[in-house]
């Protein structure tokens, strides 16, 4: 695998990478406001993970989600059957919208898939795991995390699948992978505006555990200022064995908790099923491209 970083561009945090027909595509959270008040979602796309495209709008909300107006996080996509799904958080509930293309335009399903009261913990930070066998999971929380399966319709849980986990160093940004025949767990420990924030993981060999916990993959390098290295997702690039783990960080150089950067490193899976800690490179992803309208107010 040879890729390097592109051009410079806005701010963006927790994404969520994915390959849809040989694209890969990045549905980050719009950064760069205090509060993480963002109400919008954009879309990046490459077919290199070297030269990213911003597609600009594909979900606001207030005006395409009527049921929340602040608070557009962390979101998730997933496909099955030729359409697309977009899971994100709105008001500490999780929704859920489809969309023809990866690139939307999406329509809200009109609810929450998981209310904001409907479990312990705070509702944020979806992600989606697909296993082997089409099953699909949802996987989402802040302190608790939680893992439901999907419905075939992908817009609902089952509830009676829901499985709760907590761990004295889960955050959020839960996020499942398979290789093989093991299971990797992995999240976020501590505050996004901490610059100790990380990832950790864990294995199993179910997609909902239990989970035997494996320590840091990813941390901070004050060294090379890189600091809270952290809300990430993992992907297999197709047709390869060769894995990348997407996440954010402070700004270099003067970035904090608001002002994010994305990151994609290698991830090395060594012979016996262990994780090799990653090495934090030293320049962000950027945009040599941008679809973006230029009276887009964000």
């Amino acid at each position: 695998m040879n890729w390097s970083p592109a051009s410079a561009g806005p701010y963006y945090a927790d994404p969520s990478l994915v390959a849809f027909g040989g694209r890969f595509y990045l549905y980050p959270t719009t950064d760069g406001n205090e509060g993480w008040d963002s109400d919008v979602f954009h879309v990046l796309s490459s077919d290199d993970l070297a030269s990213w495209e911003d597609h600009g709008e594909i979900l606001r909300l207030g005006r395409d989600v009527p049921w929340a107006t602040r608070n557009a996080w962390a979101p998730a996509a997933a496909e099955k059957n030729g359409l697309y799904y977009f899971y994100f958080t709105a008001d500490d509930n999780i929704g859920v919208a489809v969309a023809s293309s990866p690139t939307g335009p999406f329509i809200d399903s009109g609810a929450p898939i998981v209310p904001s009261d409907a479990h312990l913990g705070r509702t944020i930070d979806p992600a989606v795991f697909t296993d082997f066998d089409g099953a699909a999971y949802l996987i989402w929380g802040n302190t608790v995390a939680h893992f439901a399966r999907l419905n075939d319709d992908m817009l609902s849980i089952d509830p009676a699948s829901v499985v709760d986990w907590e761990h004295p160093t889960f955050r959020e940004a839960a996020h499942i992978h398979r290789r093989g025949d093991t299971y990797y767990l992995t999240w976020s420990e501590n505050d996004t505006r901490d610059p100790s924030y990380r990832v950790r993981w864990a294995t199993s060999d179910a997609p909902t555990g239990p989970w035997q916990e494996r320590g840091v993959l990813l941390e901070q390098a004050p060294e090379r200022g890189i600091l809270a290295t952290g809300h990430h997702s993992i992907l297999r690039v197709p047709g390869t064995d060769d894995w990348v783990i997407a996440y954010h960080r402070f700004a270099v150089p003067d970035g904090d908790g608001f002002h994010r950067e994305l990151v994609i490193d290698p991830l090395i899976h060594l012979p016996g099923g262990a994780l090799a800690p990653v090495d934090p490179r030293a320049e962000p992803i950027r945009l040599t491209r941008s679809a973006i309208p230029e009276t887009l107010d964000t």
